[in-house]
């Protein structure tokens, strides 16, 4: 169980990492290495999902953190 959550807690943390450089800044930066996709079809979506992606990725890591903590 403890190896479990070790594993989804090293892809949430990979994923909102990943997630939160893709949110396009206001001055480009980091944010414009994925600003450019057309992965959806306008940029509020893309930004929308993103939010949404990324608040579920934090979310999961911080509980996985929270439970391996009562675990050990």
């Amino acid at each position: 169980m403890t190896i479990l959550l070790l594993i989804i807690e090293l892809i949430t943390a990979i994923g909102a990492i990943i997630t939160i450089l893709l949110h396009s800044a206001k001055g480009e930066g980091l944010g414009g290495i994925g600003g450019q996709a057309r992965l959806f079809h306008t940029q509020k979506d893309l930004e929308k999902n993103l939010t949404k992606l990324t608040s579920f990725f934090t979310i999961t890591f911080i509980l996985s953190a929270i439970i391996l903590s009562m675990r050990l």
